[in-house]
């Protein structure tokens, strides 16, 4: 085989998050990473045309082509590629998918090329394809921070600047409703008007008060967006130490000690929609073996 037509491949994996502060009102936002994954694999090759996504179930590729793109262009490679992802982090829930996607696929590209740049520059570049793809409103550089890096993460999404990264132990559920809801249909405007509060619960944040920050956040949202807050107080009641909507929505988030998950679960068991269970995950992104 001759080195123009040799196809080299990479594989990566990065997880979705859950939201402390939904940057939209402010551009100021908080974010913790899920342990719910999704897995790129990136062929590439100097005869190939183009480059191609696929969606294992479907769905829009636009997103993951732009990523390998960029990275593509950031180190003048001549030549197409091929790229696939698959994910269990459910779609247009508020769950950090695409930011997770992004991730994935950057680094896969990158694996690929046997490449390496900073973190914060790798995120960036999945940022920038993200915008540039129509799929975030404020470049949801808190998400894609959260799911490349783990933990919880504070950041300034105008200036793209992580602002505090800490690690914390902690059970997380997810109430998942049958109803999606995406990003780019948010009206920026009502969320623009409860800023002032949403200040406040981005000051708890950068503290550490990130369930108090959470659950604030996620009582000003469902009232901008349009959501019923029950989810939340009925979580709360059952113990949860602090539950907010999911990014835009459609899911709800919850921190849980151990002894009150499954309260939470029974709690929530009354809506229409299903519960996973998971946990906050510390270690983020990670390049994968080939198959």
């Amino acid at each position: 085989m001759s080195k123009a037509s040799q196809v080299v491949k990479g594989r990566a994996s990065a997880c979705g998050a859950g939201t402390i502060i939904n940057a939209i009102a402010m551009w100021k936002g908080s974010a913790f990473a899920v342990d719910l994954w999704t897995t790129a694999e990136v062929e590439l090759s100097e005869e190939m045309d183009g480059i191609h996504g696929e969606i294992t179930g479907g769905g829009d590729t636009t997103l993951i082509e732009r990523c390998v793109e960029l990275v593509l262009d950031r180190f003048d490679y001549v030549g197409g590629a091929y790229v696939k992802t698959s994910s269990e982090i459910p779609i247009a829930r508020g769950l950090k998918s695409s930011s997770a996607a992004a991730n994935a696929a950057v680094l896969a590209t990158l694996d690929a090329l046997g490449e390496k740049m900073e973190p914060l520059e790798t995120i960036r570049l999945g940022v920038k394809a993200a915008v540039d793809v129509g799929v975030t409103i404020t470049g949801a550089f808190d998400d894609a921070t959260a799911s490349f890096l783990g933990g919880i993460v504070v950041t300034d999404n105008k200036t793209r600047q992580l602002i505090k990264r800490v690690e914390m132990e902690s059970d997380v559920l997810i109430f998942v409703p049958e109803e999606m809801a995406f990003t780019s249909d948010t009206s920026v405007e009502r969320s623009r008007l409860i800023a002032p509060a949403v200040d406040i619960a981005y000051n708890l944040a950068l503290v550490g008060e990130f369930e108090k920050a959470m659950t604030l956040n996620g009582i000003l949202y469902c009232a901008a967006l349009g959501f019923d807050p029950e989810i939340i107080l009925r979580g709360l009641e059952a113990g949860a130490s602090g539950v907010s909507l999911a990014g835009t929505g459609t899911a709800f988030t919850a921190l849980v000690k151990k002894d009150r998950v499954n309260a939470v679960i029974r709690a929530w068991g009354d809506f229409n929609g299903k519960i996973i269970k998971t946990k906050i995950n510390n270690e983020g992104a990670r390049v994968e073996k080939c198959r």
